[in-house]
């Protein structure tokens, strides 16, 4: 085993001691859905119930043909806007920081066309904080190391926002290694703090049970993920994608559902038909 020396024991040290007499602060938020009334000490708030918080990381687990690319497209264009038309209650809370998005899966044209569907959501607004990359061509060992230098020699330091990755899988040469599993997990969460920035990833759930997120990968998300969310396919409303908080280190946001418009974008449904309504 390699030894650490005294400084590199230190640095560890300084990085990972908890102060338990300051007084415990709430990460700031990247990426919210809805709200939750709390009771204080003072009284009752009403806070955003988050997805995503800075300097941690979430993932989205769905079997195929649930349009996991499209579901990222409406959080990206939500988190330039702070909010917009397509996402309902989403909000975003990205201030001044810059939104960085790789693309593992997907061919230049459709990863290229993917990006552009964040821009016309947001009306073209904010392209300067918009990165994007489509990184299929390239192994993933360096797409591992390509993620890093961008993100820290090409972005201002401390405006590193939202970063997305889809999918995950392709950082490793097997989700079912458990040694290079745990490796890019460890990369997502050392990343997620060094830059406090969120981190949202995708990953498959496994062939013939869509509430398990594939491989030794998916079991390590799952044990240090702030936020699993599942994608499956609406009982009840043909091409209705609904999106649910599965594990939550906080609250839980409630289920919603969205749809693919006429112009083919993604949309949150707002508009449900209550039968209740005029008794109420």
């Amino acid at each position: 085993m390699f030894k650490l020396t005294d400084e590199q024991l230190k640095t560890i040290e300084d990085q990972c001691f908890v102060d338990t007499t300051n007084d415990v602060k709430y990460p700031p938020l990247a990426l919210s859905f809805g709200k939750n009334i709390i009771q204080t000490k003072t009284g009752k708030i009403e806070l955003p119930v988050p997805i995503g918080t800075y300097g941690n990381f979430s993932f989205v687990q769905a079997p195929p043909k649930t349009l996991k690319t499209y579901f990222i497209s409406l959080l990206a264009s939500v988190y330039l806007s702070g909010k917009n038309k397509y996402g309902g209650d989403i909000r975003g809370y990205r201030d001044d920081k810059c939104l960085v998005h790789f693309d593992t899966e997907q061919g230049k044209f459709h990863a290229h066309r993917t990006f552009r569907r964040v821009i016309d959501m947001n009306g073209g607004n904010d392209q300067q904080c918009y990165h994007t990359f489509g990184l299929r061509t390239i192994s993933y060992k360096h797409r591992i190391q390509f993620i890093e230098h961008y993100l820290q020699n090409k972005i201002p330091k401390g405006k590193v926002g939202l970063v997305i990755i889809d999918g995950i899988a392709d950082l490793c040469n097997d989700v079912n290694n458990i040694e290079q599993s745990n490796d890019v997990v460890q990369k997502i969460m050392e990343w997620s703090q060094l830059f406090n920035c969120h981190i949202i990833t995708i990953i498959h759930t496994n062939h013939g049970n869509s509430e398990k997120p594939t491989g030794h990968l998916g079991s390590f998300l799952e044990k240090k993920t702030e936020t699993q969310i599942q994608l499956h396919k609406n009982s009840t409303h043909k091409g209705w994608i609904s999106v649910t908080c599965k594990r939550s280190r906080g609250y839980s946001f409630e289920q919603f559902s969205f749809k693919i418009d006429d112009y083919g974008l993604p949309v949150v449904i707002t508009d449900l038909y209550d039968p209740l309504k005029d008794f109420k």
